[in-house]
């Protein structure tokens, strides 16, 4: 069988190599068509790999001496340490020995690795983040949340268009409904981005543009692609992860409250269970940095093993749907 070899950054993230690796070796018994090439230094590696059994045939190791910190300059860092674990899957990537990264490293580094290492797909103006945010009618995609703080009108209309394309072919969302972050549904409403943007969302082919969309409307799910630049997309994507947190905590608490609740809470703690579990981030994988020739997917740095594992299956399913070629496609109509 021919598999999906993603590369794992094992160093990346505040909860590495533990669990880095223990959702690796995860996402083995969960998905029989992934193999994993687990980056960084390797005594580490082989150490935290005594606690498991798996399919040596299914998962490797490349030893790395170096890591890239969450605090170092992300362009100095990623030219000065070339045997870093980032750097090093980076050029799996590049050189076809792996098909996919999956780091919870620093956000920063991945994407001038990216660039420098993977490159851009031609036609492609800029590289976004995008997640996938949980709503009432299931998920939206969230682009850009994080990838370039300032951006034109002509980086966001792509970004629709390749927004459409993953929930189109990843996601399985039939003529997905693309909206604008803004701060009023009028059209003439916005800033200067929003303002520029617009009319050219309205006119682009081949994406279903349904209008603007305010961040009190996001979580209803009314929209599957949601457009922004980087800086407005990382705001409301940390504010849904701590509000979510808040809320989860808040409804234990008041469930504990009383020894009445108290019963409550445990006859419905298998539905609440599995409500909550509807809104928990990790369930959805990470951020595929979209509009690169190869897939690199950025995972929260706190990540733990469930959402490694399924970042890394995420990005089989990237891969099989041919995404890429699809962005290529796309864009290469539009020059």
């Amino acid at each position: 069988m021919e598999y999906i070899k993603v590369a794992v950054d094992a160093m990346g993230g505040d909860n590495a190599p533990v669990e880095i690796i223990k959702g690796s070796v995860m996402s083995l018994s969960k998905n029989n068509k992934v193999s994993v090439v687990l980056v960084g230094k390797e005594n580490d590696i082989y150490n935290e790999l005594k606690k498991y059994q798996y399919d040596e045939s299914r998962l490797s190791v490349v030893n790395a001496t170096e890591v890239i910190d969450f605090n170092e300059p992300p362009a100095v860092a990623v030219r000065a340490k070339k045997d870093s674990s980032i750097v090093v899957a980076m050029k799996l990537v590049k050189n076809g020995d792996a098909d996919a990264f999956v780091s919870a490293g620093s956000t920063g580094a991945i994407l001038v690795g990216g660039l420098g290492y993977i490159g851009r797909i031609k036609g492609v103006e800029r590289t976004p983040l995008a997640t996938i945010i949980p709503t009432e009618k299931g998920g939206s995609l969230l682009i850009d949340c994080g990838a370039n703080v300032d951006a034109r009108p002509s980086h966001l209309v792509q970004f629709a268009q390749m927004g459409s394309l993953y929930m189109k072919y990843l996601c399985g969302t039939d003529n997905p409904k693309v909206g604008i972050v803004n701060i009023g549904t009028e059209e003439e409403k916005g800033n200067a981005l929003v303002k520029e943007t617009f009319p050219l969302l309205k006119e682009c082919s081949g994406i279903n543009f349904c209008g603007s969309v305010e961040a009190r409307d996001i979580p209803k799910g009314e929209f599957d692609v949601i457009v922004c630049e980087g800086f407005v997309g990382n705001v409301i994507l940390k504010l849904y992860e701590g509000l979510a947190t808040t809320l989860m905590h808040k409804i234990k608490d008041g469930m504990m409250s009383t020894k009445i609740s108290t019963l409550g809470a445990l006859l419905s703690k298998k539905a609440l269970k599995n409500t909550l579990k509807s809104f928990d981030v990790s369930e959805y994988g990470g951020a595929p940095l979209l509009g690169l020739k190869n897939l690199a997917v950025k995972t929260h740095g706190s990540s733990e093993a469930i959402e490694i594992c399924n970042s890394i299956i995420q990005c089989v399913s990237f891969v099989n749907n041919n995404i890429n070629d699809k962005i290529k496609e796309c864009l290469t109509k539009e020059v």
